[in-house]
């Protein structure tokens, strides 16, 4: 990894949507937070970026850094933006805490040339050991709530991802395991993704 990426300091799956976007692109991330990723490609790639957020606090750190963001709720669609009227549409780790993950997905798919789209992976061998073995519902660094106060009210894996697209006539184009860190398993991650991988990325478009 070049310096250069070192000094972003974003999350594993930002930093690997980070290197799928093309320079110069129109970008639209629904979930921006706080806006690291968009700055990111602003700044680094030229990137024309626009974000979609519903918590104040987001919206607060968007404007302080300068990025155009917009306050609304995903469950809502994204009917104040045309077909294919963006090269990107990304949705990093949120699509499991929205209430209709169907709908936007077909909305990613409408409004974005391509679409790149995050999730936890629920169905990681860490998460059915805890499950297992404890009978209780899993905590891991990547999905570190409690039960009773966690934002995820969709529990999806790899597997399930990649049904639901089919599903709905959405192509996948590309996907990556994603990790923390290196470790044992990761040269086998994307042999069997839904066991090993504690993150999926895919890059996804209408068929």
């Amino acid at each position: 990894m070049s310096p250069e990426m070192r000094a972003l300091r974003l999350r594993p799956d930002l930093m690997r949507i980070y290197e799928i976007i093309q320079p110069g692109s129109r970008v639209l991330d629904l979930g921006a937070g706080s806006g690291d990723l968009l700055k990111a490609l602003e700044k680094h790639k030229g990137a024309t970026v626009r974000g979609v957020e519903i918590s104040e606090e987001g919206i607060m750190e968007c404007i302080a850094k300068g990025i155009p963001v917009y306050q609304s709720n995903l469950d809502e669609g994204l009917a104040d933006y045309g077909a294919q009227s963006f090269d990107y549409v990304i949705l990093a780790q949120t699509l499991q805490q929205v209430h209709k993950p169907k709908l936007i997905l077909q909305e990613i798919a409408r409004v974005g040339k391509i679409g790149v789209v995050s999730i936890p992976n629920f169905g990681h061998w860490h998460i059915r050991f805890q499950l297992l073995l404890r009978g209780t519902m899993p905590k891991t660094t990547y999905i570190p709530y409690n039960w009773y106060e966690t934002p995820n009210i969709h529990l999806l894996s790899i597997s399930d991802f990649r049904e639901l697209c089919a599903g709905l006539g959405i192509r996948i184009l590309n996907e990556w395991p994603v990790s923390l860190k290196e470790g044992p398993l990761t040269s086998l991650m994307a042999r069997w993704p839904n066991l090993l991988a504690p993150l999926g990325i895919f890059e996804i478009s209408r068929k």
